[in-house]
């Protein structure tokens, strides 16, 4: 049987995904509390939130491909799996405004206006900002099916954001981040690929 014609359909509901993506916070809420987040845990916790957020945004890019090219059906689960990334967003910045820079607005603004890869990353932020907003049902009424589909193409560059944000932040070029990059270009290639 040829991959195209396989259908992998699972029927388990969406709340196992919420709980399912709640662990990586879980665990570091943990590592908080029995001070396991190294010499610097505001940084480590402020890479890590980052580091789950693009995760999980890149597992929401690849939903379409998955079920147009190997019929792994999962479309049920974007939302969920959108709305939880979109957490792991928040509490980044979070950890970024509070703990990194303590409220000190002055300060973040600079961070901002001087520093690309924190342009970038507050970029990816307000791009994903309607996305959240928007997910329910009674939006998706309001807004209209049409508008509701052309906004949220606003992930693509989002996830792209939040990938080079990844790269620069670190400051060379260590494997991990450039995987990610290429990751989220293939799958925004597919898309311009299916398109042409």
């Amino acid at each position: 049987m040829a991959i195209a014609n396989l259908r992998i359909q699972p029927r388990f509901p969406t709340w196992p995904v919420y709980l399912a993506g709640l662990l990586p916070a879980l665990f570091y809420t943990y590592q908080i509390f029995y001070g396991d987040l190294g010499a610097d845990p505001a940084k480590t916790l402020e890479h890590a939130m980052g580091e789950w957020a693009l995760r999980f945004l890149i597992l929401g890019l690849a939903i379409t491909p998955l079920r147009r090219e190997l019929g792994i059906g999962l479309l049920k689960y974007r939302r969920a799996i959108g709305l939880v990334a979109f957490l792991y967003v928040v509490l980044h910045l979070t950890v970024y405004l509070l703990l990194d820079q303590g409220l000190d607005w002055p300060a973040i603004w600079a961070d901002i206006v001087k520093r690309p890869y924190i342009t970038i990353g507050m970029a990816g932020f307000v791009l994903l900002l309607p996305l959240a907003v928007t997910s329910f049902n009674a939006a998706i009424r309001w807004v209209g099916g049409r508008n509701w589909n052309r906004l949220h193409k606003l992930v693509y560059p989002a996830v792209l954001a939040g990938a080079v944000h990844y790269v620069m932040l670190v400051k060379s070029w260590p494997v991990e981040p450039l995987v990610y990059l290429a990751i989220v270009v293939a799958l925004l290639g597919w898309r311009v690929w299916r398109r042409a």
